[in-house]
């Protein structure tokens, strides 16, 4: 049987995925890409996913976003709305302004008019994007196009936030100032009784160890959770950190491991 469902806001779920499996094709060409994956996720939590290219680290995030179907297992989010989903592209509409691509699933919301412009000005103000509402997506930097990103998936008001390698083209300088405003948005969230639980999907270690209360290691194909840790390391965190350079080496190893039993 396979399923994604939502339920009532769980005082300790956010995200559950029980058995979880994932086939592309069918007979001799059929490729497994997930296999059995459970995995629970509390509000509020920030997990970060890693693993080798083609672990299915991807693949699952769209599952969870209800874009695909499992071949098994089951899917359940709390709550009656949908998770909010970020690419590693903004994909911002390039003829709207900043401000009306914010506006974008307010409209589709259907607020009034006036309650839309306060709210994109209330986004804006909180990605630090306020006097550029009016321009145009071409003249912005791409740290600052994945902010109106980031502004346009907060405006979902959505209680999960999915995001698939979103600072994976950026610069080291540009991708450390967005964890710290990604971090910021998410601790004023969970600080305001308001849980923003954060699925996040990345290739690099040291992000992972940076951003998350906890980290999860793919297998290499067929995904399957090899290893789960929690980051007892105290924030805010600095990327450069001891603690956080230790942390990252150790899942980095592990990672190797992984990627060399796949060799074989």
């Amino acid at each position: 049987m396979t399923s994604t469902t939502t339920t009532p806001q769980s005082a300790t779920t956010a995200v559950a995925l029980s058995g979880v499996t994932k086939v592309y094709g069918r007979g001799p060409n059929a490729v497994l890409a997930l296999d059995g994956v459970s995995l629970d996720v509390a509000p509020g939590e920030f997990v970060c996913l890693v693993g080798a290219s083609g672990c299915g680290k991807s693949t699952l995030l769209n599952l969870v976003a209800g874009l695909d179907r499992p071949s098994g297992g089951q899917i359940t989010l709390a709550g009656d709305a949908n998770p909010g989903l970020m690419f590693q592209e903004p994909a911002l509409f390039p003829w709207l302004t900043v401000g009306a691509n914010v506006e974008v699933p307010l409209k589709l919301r259907r607020l009034p008019t006036a309650d839309r412009k306060a709210r994109v000005a209330a986004l804006l103000d909180t990605v630090h994007l306020a006097e550029f509402a009016r321009r145009r997506p071409h003249e912005l930097s791409g740290g600052m196009r994945q902010r109106v990103a980031l502004a346009r998936t907060l405006a979902l008001d959505t209680p999960v936030l999915l995001m698939d390698e979103p600072f994976g083209a950026l610069d080291a300088m540009t991708r450390d100032i967005l964890h710290d405003e990604l971090e910021r948005l998410w601790t004023s969230r969970n600080a305001a009784g308001q849980p923003l639980t954060v699925l996040f999907v990345t290739h690099n270690v040291r992000e992972a160890a940076r951003l998350a209360d906890r980290i999860v290691l793919l297998s290499s194909r067929p995904g399957r959770v090899s290893y789960e840790t929690r980051v007892d390391v105290a924030r805010p965190r600095r990327i450069d950190s001891p603690e956080v350079s230790a942390l990252a080496a150790d899942v980095t190893d592990r990672l190797r491991a992984e990627v060399g039993r796949h060799g074989h």
